[in-house]
């Protein structure tokens, strides 16, 4: 590898080191916004700026930009309430807000529907097979494969890794690990002796498909204020964050 490729390279990493960061930001802010959980048929929004679907999706009005339909989901969070895979992908939205320029965020997310994992094709998503190999910003998911019937919503947690047994899960918070298996096992059916437990099942953002995006001036703010930068390779999987 040349000089010129290794620069490409590193300036590629510090934007997925930002990304990362950004995602885990806006799961901390979801956390503390006031939005609420609920299941498709109590979905909720702005009505000034999103239409709630028969099915329960939040569909943005005309004249709405996608930004600002996405930022004032963290501004007035107690107008709002969704279920957990859709608080999920509203933060990976924001991360990505506010890691590339808005009027390309605007273009790529035209018409935005927040609904489950049913998104927009430019939230481009890799699948990676490990969750010891994840990392800060990863998407995570916990089963409960024997939950009672009664509440179906307690079947799995899509989680934001945020640190070393750390995960933001809405409905729950920002916990460790166990506390979320804990919250799971006391929704199984009775005498179950199967416990909750972090799958496999990991996704994290497609950096690279950003990275034409990205604000001239990233990385910024966050490399300033953190210590260490380091990129990581476990097994066959590697990424790059910062380390506070």
């Amino acid at each position: 590898m040349n000089q010129q490729e290794s620069a490409a390279w590193r300036r590629l990493d510090l934007f997925e080191a930002d990304m990362r960061q950004h995602v885990v930001q806006a799961a901390r802010s979801m956390a503390r916004s006031g939005a609420a959980f609920a299941d498709f048929e109590q979905t909720r929004g702005n009505e000034q700026l999103w239409r709630v679907t028969e099915l329960g999706a939040l569909q943005l009005r005309p004249g709405v930009s996608p930004a600002a339909g996405i930022r004032d989901i963290f501004v007035n969070g107690d107008l709002y309430a969704f279920e957990c895979a859709t608080a999920t992908v509203i933060v990976l939205y924001k991360g990505i807000l506010d890691s590339i320029e808005e009027e390309s965020f605007n273009r790529l997310f035209a018409d935005l529907l927040l609904y489950d994992w049913e998104y927009d094709e430019d939230l481009r998503l890799i699948q990676t097979g490990s969750s010891a190999a994840a990392m800060p910003g990863d998407v995570l998911y916990f089963m409960n494969p024997d939950v009672n019937p009664d509440t179906p919503e307690w079947q799995g947690e899509n989680t934001i890794k945020l640190g070393p047994d750390l995960y933001f899960g809405h409905g729950i918070g920002v916990t460790s690990g166990a506390d979320i298996i804990a919250a799971l096992n006391e929704n199984r059916i009775p005498d179950s002796t199967r416990t909750a437990y972090l799958t496999n099942n990991v996704h994290r953002l497609d950096f690279s498909y950003y990275y034409p995006y990205a604000k001239p001036n990233e990385p910024s703010g966050i490399a300033a204020r953190c210590t260490c930068f380091i990129r990581v390779r476990i097994g066959q999987h590697s990424g790059a964050f910062y380390l506070e």
